[in-house]
């Protein structure tokens, strides 16, 4: 039975003002970005005419409404799975049936995951078959919708059932010191994803191929040699046949790294603009952005393993919820939603930093084109492209911009 203190009370004020604070920022930069929808940026206008922009402003409009009913739906799903008393029968269910400590704490996990993921799909479908269809970037089919959710359904649920066994082993044999060996476990998984995802999860979703265009894939190497970055394989991928949303990437570390092009990338820009994209990721190749970032989540996985052992040896946590005993693995699902509450208002820092490295990488692909011109081109069709924000609150551009805005990045290449 839930118990009534002020640690619930402190939850939930955290779990309610998070929510309702995301909530109120989506509507804020929706409104906020329709204050500028009757002309287009100063240089964008090749791009983007009057009957472009309000067709953004639907694409956003439509996008953000959708989002802020899956959250309230999402978060007041876990919210009652949280004060219901399911998840202390569920411990009682393990014990009954005398399941030891790794299945028991993956089917703990595993019953309030089947049920938001099963709460996710109608929102995800409605995303891809009726927002993005409306505004012409669906090029998925049912079959191949249920087939992705499949895939990665089977995907996921794998590589967290031999991460979480692996930590929750390290909790019985190490109690003292499991939150070191996960923070090894961790660091050595994602490096080894980084090394294999290329070549093992990616082709289960999409195909590869070298890139038709030999004149093109020839600059691309040339352009690549000349900053001393030697990739073996450039490739494109079938983006196609779910979107046509456009992009790029660098993926894979060390004999696996490769460039990839979409192919409503190469269908829409020009070679100078696809060169332009490829340097800026060069740039993130060449300012070591990954290895930072790396070293930024270890250290960050670090911090937050040593406080979720000190925060799950205290009584007054599992109490509160309604359990009876100090289990492990309830204190790591406790955990998890307390961190990721209040992790929130940590956003803008890692987001700050991301929006860092993408500017070095811009003047990156400036300083290695001779010009920044191209980018700025080539970012101004994939904001037309893409039906772009153009004008983000600078708000919630700290919260959830990875890169800055489209019309900062333009200004500052085109000086």
């Amino acid at each position: 039975m839930i118990e009534s203190n002020w640690f619930l009370l402190c939850f939930l004020l955290l779990y309610i003002g998070q929510s309702g604070f995301n909530i109120w920022l989506e509507r804020l930069n929706l409104v906020h970005s329709h204050k500028w929808t009757q002309r287009a940026p100063a240089g964008f206008e090749e791009f983007i005419d009057e009957s472009k922009l309000a067709t953004t402003a639907g694409y956003e409009r439509a996008k953000t409404n959708a989002s802020i009913r899956e959250d309230i739906v999402s978060e007041a799903i876990l919210l009652a799975i949280l004060l219901s008393g399911l998840l202390p029968l569920l411990v009682e269910f393990s014990a009954r049936r005398g399941l030891s400590l790794v299945p028991a704490g993956l089917f703990f996990f595993f019953v309030p995951g089947l049920i938001q993921f099963l709460a996710a799909l109608p929102f995800d479908y409605y995303n891809t078959f009726v927002i993005e269809e409306k505004f012409g970037f669906n090029k998925s089919t049912l079959k191949l919708w249920i087939i992705d959710h499949i895939k990665g359904g089977v995907v996921g649920l794998c590589l967290f059932a031999a991460i979480f066994s692996l930590l929750l082993l390290f909790i019985e044999w190490s109690p003292r010191l499991w939150w070191l060996w996960g923070f090894l476990l961790l660091s050595t998984v994602q490096l080894v994803m980084a090394v294999l995802y290329p070549v093992l999860l990616a082709p289960l979703f999409n195909k590869f191929e070298p890139l038709r265009n030999e004149e093109l894939a020839a600059k691309i190497k040339a352009e690549m040699e000349r900053s001393s970055i030697r990739v073996k394989k450039i490739l494109q991928m079938n983006a196609g046949i779910r979107s046509r949303h456009t992009n790029a990437y660098f993926t894979g570390i060390g004999k696996t790294k490769q460039i990839v092009l979409f192919d409503t990338l190469l269908e829409s820009h020009t070679d100078e603009e696809i060169l332009a994209v490829l340097a800026h990721e060069a740039g993130h190749f060449r300012k070591k952005h990954v290895p930072k970032q790396l070293l930024l989540f270890t250290g960050f996985s670090l911090a937050a393993l040593y406080a979720t052992w000190v925060f799950i040896q205290w009584p007054l946590l599992f109490s509160t919820f309604g359990f009876s005993t100090a289990t492990p693995y309830v204190g790591l699902f406790l955990a998890w939603v307390f961190w990721s509450k209040a992790g929130f208002f940590l956003q803008p820092l890692y987001m700050a930093i991301s929006r860092r490295f993408e500017r070095e990488a811009d003047r990156f692909a400036a300083g290695m084109l001779g010009s920044g011109k191209p980018m700025a081109k080539a970012l101004k069709r994939v904001a037309a492209d893409n039906l772009s924000n153009l004008n983000p609150h600078p708000l919630y551009v700290r919260f959830h911009y990875s890169h800055p805005p489209v019309v900062e990045r333009v200004a500052a290449l085109e000086k």
